[in-house]
């Protein structure tokens, strides 16, 4: 929870006790200068209470991520399973995934070989992409969502060439 929030929290449970505490003090004290002084805290929780509600902060990883303006890739995996993924060109760090008619966030982790790592924790989803193929594991519950997932690039037929050095002579 963030200090704001946090702060915003404690400023209303706090009027909330002044406005009890005001209303509980007026029915027990009689005298009039002791009702002024308890309506004169409640007045100020009142204005307290009344401060507009900062706006939620976006969640990137619960937050559905909008995907206008992306370049759609279509992968098929083994098993019949479709894959989307949504990239922005201006940005190399997040995918959007698009995994059971459901659309998730990913962001890129650094890798030491090489391929493409995209993790959402939240969900616990992980996006491995390889030049031959892709495949979507899920981190929570140890196991493979969906494997060998290609895309159409990836399912053209690979051309052998011949070089002077493979030829017989």
């Amino acid at each position: 929870m963030s200090i704001s929030k946090l702060f915003m929290a404690c400023s209303l449970a706090l009027a909330s006790l002044t406005l009890a505490a005001g209303a509980h003090a007026e029915s027990d004290v009689k005298k009039p200068v002791k009702k002024e002084a308890a309506k004169k805290p409640a007045t100020k929780a009142k204005k307290t209470a009344a401060k507009p509600v900062e706006p939620k902060a976006p969640n990137e990883e619960e937050d559905e991520p909008v995907i206008t303006d992306t370049a759609a890739t279509d992968f098929d995996c083994e098993l019949g399973n479709k894959i989307t993924i949504y990239q922005n060109a201006g940005d190399d760090g997040h995918i959007a995934l698009r995994w059971k008619k459901r659309l998730h966030r990913l962001t890129r982790v650094g890798t030491t070989t090489g391929a493409q790592r995209f993790e959402n924790k939240l969900y616990g989803l992980i996006w491995i992409g390889i030049p031959a193929k892709g495949m979507l594991l899920d981190s929570k519950q140890n196991r493979q969502l969906a494997n060998e997932c290609r895309n159409a690039e990836q399912l053209k037929p690979v051309a052998i060439t011949e070089t002077p050095a493979n030829t017989l002579q």
